[in-house]
């Protein structure tokens, strides 16, 4: 299978699609062929969730907690503002 997305370390629970996905395309981060199926269409750049997360559960990309997510994600949804609360570049959480 195809890499298209790309998952930088195990903590990460997010990945990176490398191209415009559509929703049931596999989405494959790891030439051992770790994938998920989208749930919906992704944009070229966006997150897909490479597993559940659960409401309140920090996301993680590139190692890093980029936000929280502000209700359950299942694996293969689309990652994003409406799912998650930013905490890149913020003085009021840490």
């Amino acid at each position: 299978m195809p890499v298209n997305a790309i998952k930088v370390t195990d903590k990460d629970n997010v990945a990176t699609v490398l191209q415009p996905v559509s929703a049931g395309t596999e989405v494959c981060w790891s030439l051992s062929e770790k994938s998920v199926a989208a749930a919906s269409d992704i944009p070229f750049g966006h997150k897909i969730a490479v597993c559940g997360i659960a409401a309140g559960e920090y996301v993680y990309k590139y190692g890093e907690i980029i936000g929280e997510a502000v209700k359950d994600i299942a694996a293969g949804e689309h990652v994003h503002v409406s799912n998650i609360d930013s905490r890149r570049a913020r003085g009021d959480k840490k």
